[in-house]
């Protein structure tokens, strides 16, 4: 019999770590406790970075990995999934196979090819594992330009061009789909495109004009955890949007690097 405190809602997120805490595990973690939704991890990869760069990466051994995820769900099922960075198409698989055995909720991915700085955090073999094993099974898959333009062959420059990239994920097997505008024009509107299968919907917002560490995480995360407090799929992505934004205004700097979020307050104003 489950207690009041077990039936809080639960998100897990499976990705790499950032000791800094502006992206990764961390972030997830953070976003998840300020939507007040219990977190879960499995990590994939050891990364050692800050705000500016990417020193070092080291994979987590699939075997490791899907043993985290193993134990979680013998414990207690998430009530949504989030995926970040996946290292090699062996943690790819891993994580697909974690997934898919044991019936566990279709995940939010958030694909994670190479960092801003420029690092891969995923193997060109992994990109393929990836289209084979996560995309068809993901409830939603949330890629910003680049990485639309290096999953699905489309070179993106208009709001046509992230529908017709749109289309090729749900091709791919997606549900849902949502393309991250924050790289089309500096100067316009920030355009998120949210397809579903049967519509596409525009969602504009002021520019934030601050280049922030870890927005994709924070936004993957907000709707894992709003998908997990019973959100449908549209207004998750439009909450965890606002969040964002929210978090992107309270951001702060620790260094000469890129600015980090504040989850934390972003969740104390918008909840």
């Amino acid at each position: 019999m489950r207690t009041k405190q077990s039936m809080r809602p639960v998100a897990l997120t499976i990705a790499g770590s950032d000791p800094g805490g502006g992206a990764g595990i961390q972030a997830d973690l953070k976003t998840f406790a300020a939507l007040e939704v219990y977190g879960f991890s499995a990590i994939t990869s050891v990364i050692a970075q800050n705000s500016s760069k990417v020193l070092r990466v080291a994979p987590v051994a699939p075997s490791m990995v899907a043993a985290q995820i193993e134990a979680i769900a013998r414990e207690r099922k998430p009530d949504a999934i989030k995926i970040g960075a996946l290292a090699n198409p062996a943690i790819v698989k891993a994580v697909a196979t974690s997934i898919v055995e044991p019936k566990l909720v279709a995940p939010v991915l958030d694909p994670v090819l190479i960092s801003s700085s420029g690092t891969r955090l995923l193997s060109k073999a992994g990109e393929k594992a990836l289209v084979e094993a996560i995309i068809p099974r993901a409830r939603l898959v949330t890629p910003n330009i680049p990485e639309a333009q290096m999953l699905t062959g489309i070179e993106v420059t208009s709001e046509a061009d992230m529908r017709e990239a749109a289309l090729r994920f749900i091709r791919m097997g997606a549900r849902a789909v949502v393309i991250k505008g924050g790289h089309l024009g500096k100067d316009s509107d920030a355009i998120d495109l949210l397809y579903d299968g049967r519509a596409f919907i525009a969602m504009k917002a002021h520019r934030v004009a601050i280049d922030a560490h870890g927005t994709g995480c924070a936004f993957s995360a907000a709707i894992a955890a709003y998908l997990a407090r019973g959100s449908d799929l549209e207004s998750a992505v439009r909450k965890a949007k606002r969040f964002v934004t929210t978090a992107l205004l309270a951001s702060c700097h620790f260094g000469m690097g890129r600015p980090l979020l504040d989850h934390l307050a972003a969740g104390r104003k918008i909840g």
